[in-house]
């Protein structure tokens, strides 16, 4: 066993039975796109599987650990757990990268650091370890892997993307992307202030001002999730 491995094993809280299924979580589209007649496939199915687990995971942690929040806040929660920032830290972390097999392009251009590959390999790790054992025990993998984090969420302690954690309600929840609109832009070249809105299928759930449009944005996202979280 290539001792990379066994380190992360040790790292990640599981031993798998069937090392086959922890090499293929490993396995990026690139390297079995290089290696057609190789073994091993890519992790893409272990993903989707994986991000289910997830979700559910989480889901109930945060259910049984916290009863006296409402849905929306869980939602926010889960969302910002299982955020690629958020997946992408956890596999730096365990030290994913350099476990990954990836193609000598991926390779060269750094992919063993990207955010959205290593969040993508934790998802597929949790769905081998789901396929090698059961749901009980990648519970239990998650929920040690995730306690710090899942207190630090509810208490709001996280340099926190409101734009992407309502994307990620929006799209769960009612199915619909939300859609930022610019209202104003006063004030000289160097003191800009922009006010930008945001809207839910046409209507309009909240407002922020801010010295950049990017700044404006954040700060109605914010409003928009304390909106829809009451």
């Amino acid at each position: 066993m290539d001792p990379l491995l066994e380190a992360l094993q040790k790292r990640l809280g599981y031993c798998f039975s069937d090392k086959a299924l922890l090499s293929r979580a490993l396995t990026h589209k690139s390297y079995s796109n290089e290696n057609p007649n190789g073994a091993l496939t890519c992790n893409e199915r272990l993903e989707f599987l994986g991000d289910a687990v997830l979700d559910l995971v989480i889901s109930q942690e945060t259910f049984e650990k916290y009863t006296d929040l409402p849905e929306g806040e869980l939602t926010r929660i889960r969302a910002e757990l299982v955020s690629e920032k958020n997946l992408s830290m956890l596999a730096k972390r365990l030290e994913i990268g350099p476990c990954l097999l990836l193609g000598r392009g991926e390779r060269r251009s750094g992919g063993e650091q990207k955010s959205s590959l290593l969040a993508d390999s934790v998802e597929a790790l949790f769905g081998a370890i789901l396929c090698d054992s059961d749901y009980l025990t990648v519970r239990s993998v998650v929920s040690v892997l995730f306690t710090e984090a899942i207190v630090c969420a509810a208490r709001k302690e996280y340099d926190v993307d409101h734009k992407t954690i309502l994307q990620e309600i929006c799209q769960s929840r009612y199915r619909k992307p939300p859609v930022y609109q610019l209202l104003s832009a006063t004030g000289p070249d160097h003191q800009k202030q922009y006010e930008i809105e945001v809207l839910l299928d046409g209507e309009s759930v909240g407002r922020g001002t801010g010295r950049s449009k990017k700044a404006a944005e954040q700060q109605a996202a914010e409003s928009a999730l304390e909106q829809l979280n009451r």
